[in-house]
């Protein structure tokens, strides 16, 4: 298996995206809007990619956090709110804001697996800080590290209980970051010590089946590397000091924060000691020079992985079920909870 995750370039497959996914076997893949018309028709794409390689436990993974960053939207789908508001809940009532932010993750895993959907890159751990860009901005669940660790933790099991496995993000911490990493590198200079509360939430949920890197360059660990690429921050930032063992994915490797072509990157990364090269955008030049460089995934990620997925597989096939209602019931629940700051 190639231990990468590969976008699609529309509704359906092209023939070379079939002949190349089927030949080159990736660790899963990860859809956007361009992949998204209807319901029938996202369910038949997913189902397609799991017919290639016959594997019912196939990671289709997506961004669908709520807010600004949501793939799957209305009229078709529920709109769901950006991280900010369950911070918001918890200055008024802790447990109950935790409770919401599990129902709202439980609702958008419902509407998930009814498409075919396994992994949503979600909860955000990243401690928000007044002076940072504002990529990550309302997406984050707070300034307050125990408090973030409380909504992720919720938000994880949500999802878990309709049928979808979560990712933990940004690693090591993008909360300080100057500038979106879409678009250029950003340089936090943070000391070790102050790092410290960006680490918190991690090393709390630290045996979480998956988590992303983020493009950051941490001068007080690796002032020349990016922490994706850093061997440093991967191997003894990720791995040892905040203890997390699980699959860990890069962010998207076509962002403007890494130099070189795509394919290096990627094998930079493999390098660093990141499970899987996470490449969005559906270029094939791109994804060929990918399949090329990365070694064969090794028995370590692929225990990872099969551990990561294994976490939903007692979970009842939701698509068979009455998604509308089960849905309609989270929503309403949630929503009888968020009336205390609406």
């Amino acid at each position: 298996m190639t231990p990468a995750v590969f976008g699609i370039s529309g509704l359906d497959l092209t023939a070379d995206e079939r002949a190349f996914f089927r030949d080159c076997d990736p660790a899963g893949y990860i859809i956007f809007g361009r992949n998204i018309e209807s319901k029938a028709q996202l369910r038949s794409l997913t189902d397609d990619l799991r017919a290639i390689h016959g594997r019912a436990d196939l990671a289709i993974l997506i961004d669908q956090e709520g807010g600004r960053v949501a793939r799957m939207r209305d009229p078709i789908w529920p709109k769901f709110p950006a991280g900010e508001i369950f911070d918001k809940l918890y200055d008024v009532a802790p447990a109950t804001a935790i409770e919401a932010a599990r129902l709202n993750a439980q609702a958008i895993a419902v509407s998930l697996s009814e498409v075919g959907i396994t992994v949503d890159c979600l909860p955000l751990l990243d401690v928000r800080q007044p002076d940072a860009d504002n990529v990550i901005g309302d997406r984050a669940l707070g300034s307050e590290p125990m408090r973030v660790a409380a909504l992720g933790r919720a938000i994880l099991d949500g999802l878990q209980r309709g049928g979808v496995v979560g990712v933990v993000k940004h690693l090591p911490g993008h909360g300080r970051t100057s500038v979106d990493t879409h678009k250029a590198l950003p340089t936090v200079t943070a000391s070790d010590a102050e790092l410290e509360l960006d680490l918190a939430p991690f090393k709390t949920l630290n045996q979480a089946p998956m988590g992303m890197t983020g493009h950051l360059l941490f001068t007080a660990w690796d002032a020349e590397t990016p922490s994706t690429l850093s061997k440093t921050v991967v191997q003894d930032i990720i791995r040892q000091r905040i203890g997390f063992d699980g699959l860990l994915f890069t962010d998207d490797l076509d962002m403007e924060a890494l130099s070189g072509t795509v394919p290096e990157r990627a094998e930079r990364a493999q390098a660093a000691g990141c499970d899987i090269a996470l490449n969005c955008w559906a270029k094939m030049d791109d994804m060929v020079g990918i399949a090329e460089r990365l070694t064969p995934m090794s028995e370590k990620t692929q225990q990872r992985l099969d551990r990561a997925m294994a976490t939903i597989a007692a979970t009842k096939d939701l698509h068979d079920l009455d998604a509308g209602d089960a849905l309609a019931g989270l929503l309403a629940r949630r929503d009888g909870l968020l009336a205390a700051v609406a």
